[in-house]
C-alpha cells in the first residue's frame, strides 16, 4: 500500500536541515486539482517521495487528484519591473486627454514607492480633473525646473 501524503505548506520553498549531515535540502511544491471536489491543492514532497507517494486531496480526502503546471515567478530588477509596467500602460495612454495622463502619472508615482512631493501631487490632481498640461505649466512657472523655453535642459 502506498504511503499517503496530506501535508500542505504555506510557503513556496521550505528548506529542511538534515540532523546528520547539516546539509540543506529544498522540498518543492506541486500544484494539484482534485477531480472530486474541484478545489486546488498545493502539496509538498521531497524529491525522493515524488512519484512514490499517492497525493490526497486535503479538502475531501479523494485520491482523484491531478497534477497541474505551477506558475513560475521571475525575479526582476525594479527598473525592469517599471519598464514592463510602463509598456502596457503607455499603450492605454491617450496623450491628448489630461485625465489619462494624470492617471498614468499617479500610477507611476505609486509604483516608485517614494513621496514625489506636493508639486507632483498637485499636477496629478489637476490633470485628473481635466486641466490641460499647458495651463498647469503656465500657473506653475517653476515646474519646468532647469528647462529653457524650447523644453531643453539649458
Amino acid at each position: 500500500m502506498p504511503y499517503i501524503m496530506t501535508r500542505i505548506i504555506a510557503v513556496k520553498w521550505s528548506p529542511t536541515i538534515s540532523s546528520m549531515s547539516k546539509e540543506i535540502s529544498i522540498m518543492p511544491f506541486y500544484d494539484y486539482r482534485c477531480q472530486a471536489c474541484g478545489k486546488p491543492a498545493r502539496l509538498q514532497f521531497s524529491y525522493s517521495e515524488y512519484g512514490k507517494v499517492q497525493p490526497v486531496c486535503p479538502h475531501c480526502g479523494s485520491l482523484e487528484i491531478k497534477r497541474r503546471i505551477s506558475r513560475v515567478a521571475v525575479a526582476k530588477s525594479e527598473d525592469s519591473r517599471l519598464d514592463n509596467m510602463m509598456e502596457g500602460d503607455l499603450a492605454d495612454l491617450d496623450e491628448d486627454d489630461p485625465r489619462s495622463l494624470g492617471k498614468f502619472m499617479r500610477k507611476m508615482g505609486q509604483e516608485t514607492g517614494e513621496d514625489l512631493g506636493d508639486e507632483f501631487n498637485e499636477v496629478v490632481d489637476r490633470l485628473e480633473k481635466g486641466e490641460s498640461p499647458e495651463s498647469i505649466e503656465q500657473s506653475m512657472p517653476d515646474l519646468a525646473g532647469g528647462l529653457d523655453s524650447s523644453g531643453d535642459i539649458g
